[in-house]
């Protein structure tokens, strides 16, 4: 495939617009009339409001409404009842966000509480086996583990964490003729348009969200949150636009998490090191109201060759919100346990980590009995081992060090499924020999507005100044929800499916016209660069086409999807991730000195963007190695720190040498672009791999997410 734009280092398009401050997120667009909503949230976690007392705020200046009866609203959970901790109550609305946010500080209610349990690790709590997540099996896992020569069993644990992005959720809501529009911060419009449409009960189609530029989102805007439903309420009940921005503890509140969880990893072995039996068991925290699952057990039960397997997934529900999807949903804790397992079992077998992971590397997914459409892990091992110098390790724990603080080095398996949705996109040329391409797209940082113009340049035969993407408009072209990696492959395929249609109609009407310089000849012999039709004796433009046929522009709309694809073929990203930290064994204060990652994510479109990619993951997976976790006071729900100031997020001082490579591989088989995800793979295999450099480093297998420093003393 022959590209000038796919594969140049581009900075974004929108770069300039983001560091001047030109770029306008969902709060900050300027609307005729606009009033501010602030929520009023709940404190207890179970109950009713017995009474609502609104007048004191009424009676504040500026406040015009307080909005206290939820009952026509079709949320997630009940409205007639509180079912978890910050759940809104009540919407005041002001002329100012002063004055909303004093006023709501007015609103008093009394509840009539109900017994409630917050801890899902409190005992007699039942849990439950999700409809979605059926125990699965395969051989004789009971057998092999109890006949193996060598065992590894581990507990692990890891805590609750929040998203927090910079950019809080944000919704501005205007009412026009009975049609709604909003400005809201969602990592799918087209989702955001129906989940308002169904909870106010009109029709979708009078619905258009506008997102085009987002601060972050690792998940936090996948869902549609009660903030938006309340601001469209609010603003069709006040007769106003309204904007409601969450605080950033409300954001807690008010928006899921990554569940906490609690797993066990055992694993059964040969002295040979071929892995013959694997067991894992998980449970995570749930709300009541709702049940939540994501892929905790897919890479234990498919990354290894190992014949005889059994995963069992449960749910706890709780007097919670519900959790939702985080980065590297579900696999990231599924492969802690497993990598931090296999890690475990290679020092039991004195073999190296990575001779062990390919001494049990299988021939075709265990799960499917599907072929690989391609899996280039040995080179991802050889990659990232010989640029990190993984042969500089010393097996021996503790055995190597640095003035008074010990140094260890450890790796980690990395993949992810390779998600692809059915996605359409409009591309339009104009008559100045520009282009335009549209889809309902989102891009939250990495980057989809340049790499998908990218695709699109290329498909059309024009350079990367020639060709804009246009995203963020639920009113455009159906695109998929902007997350689980799935965007560049399924948004990519459909603007390269559409662009390359629009270059073939023009082609067909230059050797159909007779006033073409390439009239007659062969469409397949035609090539088009910076926009100018060729062969090998003719020429012709696309400015010309039009010029001749007296058209300001032609357009096309066109559909892709991965159609039955899964159903022939097993596609996953890959990945080997190499850590190196040092201890301080007197404070047990662990800090990571470098991470060098080699990945197999298939064609990769814009590598200054993929490298980007890459190490927003690392740092999103040493806060989740060292730093985060969310306290919840369990006497009511509350919790304890919510806020940038309490809740540890890695800065700059965290964040040591990082960086990645590709492995050079294209997946023609998934997709016509030949992509695979990279957006999640990248936190997948970051903490397992500073855990067990951790455990190189000290002798001790610290199991807990996050590792603490009162776990190494």
């Amino acid at each position: 495939m022959a590209t000038t734009v796919v594969g140049q280092r581009l900075s974004r398009v929108d770069a300039r617009r983001k560091v001047t401050g030109t770029a306008t997120y969902s709060a900050e667009h300027r609307i005729e009339g606009l009033l501010y909503g602030v929520i009023v949230n709940g404190t207890v976690a179970r109950g009713t409001v017995s009474r609502i007392s609104v007048d004191a705020a009424l009676a504040h200046p500026g406040v015009l409404h307080v909005l206290t009866d939820f009952s026509e609203l079709r949320l997630a959970h009940p409205v007639d009842r509180i079912a978890f901790y910050g759940q809104p109550i009540a919407v005041v609305v002001a002329e100012t966000l002063e004055a909303a946010t004093h006023g709501a500080s007015l609103v008093e209610a009394t509840y009539k509480q109900q017994d409630a349990v917050t801890d899902f690790d409190a005992p007699d709590i039942p849990s439950q086996t999700p409809a979605d997540e059926p125990d699965y099996s395969r051989g004789d896992p009971a057998g092999a583990l109890a006949s193996a020569q060598v065992k590894v069993d581990l507990e692990l644990t890891s805590a609750r964490e929040n998203h927090n992005p910079i950019e809080l959720p944000s919704t501005i809501a205007r009412w026009q003729d009975g049609r709604l529009t909003l400005w809201d911060k969602t990592q799918w419009s087209q989702g955001a348009a129906r989940t308002v449409a169904g909870a106010l009960g009109i029709a979708v189609g009078n619905v258009r969200v506008h997102n085009e530029f987002l601060g972050g989102g690792f998940g936090s805007g996948i869902q549609t949150y009660d903030h938006v439903i309340l601001a469209a309420f609010a603003a069709r009940e006040v007769g106003s636009p309204v904007k409601v921005v969450l605080t950033r503890r409300q954001f807690y509140y008010g928006t899921g998490f990554r569940p906490a969880s609690r797993h066990r990893m055992a694993l059964g072995s040969s002295t040979a090191g071929r892995v013959s039996a694997l067991v894992y068991e998980v449970r995570i925290e749930n709300a009541r109201y709702q049940s939540y699952t994501d892929g905790l057990t897919d890479l234990p039960q498919f990354l290894y060759g190992v014949p005889n397997t059994r995963t069992a997934y449960r749910v706890t529900p709780v007097d919670v919100h519900s959790p939702c999807s985080m980065r590297g949903p579900g696999v990231v804790l599924g492969n802690f346990a497993l990598e931090t397992a296999m890690d475990q079992l290679a020092h039991e077998l004195a073999v190296d980590p990575i001779e062990l992971r390919l001494r049990n590397e299988p021939t075709q997914d265990e799960v499917t009995q599907l072929p690989f459409s391609t899996r280039k892990l040995r080179e991802c091992y050889e990659t990232g081992a010989r640029r990190f110098g993984w042969s500089r390790r010393r097996p021996k724990p503790g055995s190597r060090t640095d003035g008074d603080l010990l140094i260890g080095m450890g790796m980690s398996t990395a993949s992810y499924h390779n998600n692809r949705r059915d996605s359409s996109a409009r591309a339009r040329l104009h008559a100045d020999g520009t282009a335009e391409v549209f889809a309902a797209s989102a891009d939250m940082g990495p980057g989809t507005t340049t790499s998908v113009m990218q695709v699109a340049a290329d498909a059309l035969g024009l350079p990367a100044s020639a060709v804009t993407f246009r995203l963020g408009d639920s009113s455009y072209p159906t695109a998929p929800l902007h997350a689980a990696a799935t965007t560049m492959a399924s948004v990519g395929s459909a603007v390269h499916t559409t662009c390359n249609a629009l270059k073939a109609e023009f082609i067909r009407r230059a050797v159909a016209d007779p006033d073409s310089p390439l009239h007659g000849e062969n469409p397949a012999d035609v090539h088009v660069r910076d926009g100018q039709l060729e062969t090998s004796g003719a020429q012709d433009t696309y400015r010309d086409i039009l010029r001749r046929a007296a058209l300001p522009g032609l357009d096309i709309t066109g559909n892709w999807g991965p159609g039955e694809a899964d159903s022939r073929i097993s596609t996953y990203g890959y990945g080997a991730v190499f850590a190196e930290v040092s201890v301080d064994p007197l404070l047990g204060l662990v800090r990571v000195r470098r991470i060098f990652a080699a990945y197999d994510v298939g064609r990769v479109i814009s590598p200054k963007l993929a490298h980007s990619q890459a190490i927003g993951g690392m740092v999103g997976g040493i806060g989740m190695a060292l730093l985060e976790g969310t306290v919840t006071d369990h006497r009511d729900g509350r919790i304890i720190n919510a806020s940038l100031a309490d809740y540890l997020v890695p800065v700059n001082a965290d964040v040591p040498d990082l960086d990645a490579a590709f492995i050079n591989t294209e997946d023609p088989q998934a997709d016509p672009i030949g992509v695979k995800g990279l957006g999640e793979i990248t936190i997948v295999g970051v903490a397992p791999a500073i855990g067990n450099a951790v455990f190189n480093a000290t002798g001790k297998r610290l199991t807990d997410l996050p590792i603490r420093p009162e776990a190494l003393l």
